[in-house]
């Protein structure tokens, strides 16, 4: 039997996205343990494994995020396969190897077969690189890797029932799942990705509150930097990466203003233009015509719009 586990903050979010996904792939004797939120995820995830572990006949724990939609009918079968090696701890969807950091992606990342859709500007979705299995890159492959991504995380029994999520990180959303794959690594068991066809519902905006993001990286650095290869390190002493890190923050925060420069010099030009625009002598002509079509017709209907004319250009 494989259960199924989503901390809530917002049911609806859940509504929408993690529970149309659990319904797709559910199988008879399937158990659901969603819930409210028990205060940080560390805390939410532990109470879930708690309960998992007090199943019989478990297979598998699946933690699903609230905004993650499984679109895979094969899921199950994919999933009971790659545990199939009895050295498996953890499956997930995204991997990557060469890992230091919570910042999994400046290693390289193996396996993503999922897809980023967002609702600003208008919605859009980027498929990530193993989302179309057509056109995979060459160097995409499943199997085993440092750490996978935590939006969807799949873990052995063995790990439901002697490995927890560290409550003395913190309080944010973020190095859960990076600190989490280490602590199954370390007692011997393998992180390794799987073809899961997944739909992440994520705002553009990954990582909102900074500062918290760097606090998470600072102590997972910190815990593990002696106890896991290459955790918390990187060339040179440890004078020359401060500095190093010193001055990547300072080019961020450089790149940072000169996008806000080219944003605002775009506004500018933008309403410079709409301002000749409206000045030109063509804009004063067509102005009777502006006007009528905002009026309705003579039977009370709204007059109707020329067609393929977008509304902010009529």
């Amino acid at each position: 039997m494989i259960a199924f586990g989503s901390a809530i903050t917002s049911p609806e979010t859940y509504a929408r996205c993690a529970e149309p996904g659990l319904r797709r792939v559910a199988e008879p004797g399937t158990v659901n343990l969603a819930g409210p939120a028990a205060g940080t995820i560390f805390r939410s995830y532990n109470a879930l494994l708690d309960r998992a572990a007090a199943l019989e006949d478990l297979e598998a724990l699946v933690l699903v995020h609230q905004d993650a939609e499984i679109a895979d009918p094969s899921f199950l079968p994919k999933l009971r396969h790659a545990l199939g090696d009895p050295g498996v701890g953890v499956v997930g969807c995204v991997g990557a190897i060469g890992v230091r950091s919570i910042a999994w992606w400046e290693g390289s990342v193996t396996w993503a077969s999922f897809t980023h859709r967002y609702t600003e500007l208008g919605g859009g979705e980027f498929p990530s690189l193993s989302w179309d299995s057509s056109a995979l890159p060459p160097y995409a492959r499943t199997g085993e890797v440092d750490t996978v991504d935590g939006f969807v995380l799949a873990l052995s029994p063995w790990v439901v029932r002697n490995v927890r999520f560290d409550e003395a990180l913190g309080q944010a959303l973020h190095g859960y799942d990076f600190d989490f794959c280490l602590q199954v690594r370390e007692a011997g068991r393998k992180v390794v990705t799987a073809d899961f066809k997944v739909v992440h519902h994520h705002a553009l905006e990954l990582a909102g509150d900074l500062e918290t993001w760097i606090e998470a990286h600072v102590c997972v650095a910190e815990k593990w930097s002696g106890r896991m290869p290459g955790i918390g390190t990187g060339g040179g002493t440890w004078q020359r990466r401060a500095h190093r890190a010193e001055a990547e923050a300072a080019a961020a925060r450089a790149q940072a203003l000169a996008t806000e420069l080219r944003a605002a010099v775009r506004a500018e030009r933008h309403a410079h233009d709409l301002r000749e625009a409206r000045e030109s002598l063509s804009w004063r002509l067509t102005a009777p015509l502006r006007r009528l079509g905002g009026r309705a017709t003579d039977d009370g209907g709204p007059v109707s719009p020329r067609p393929g004319v977008p509304s902010a250009a009529r």
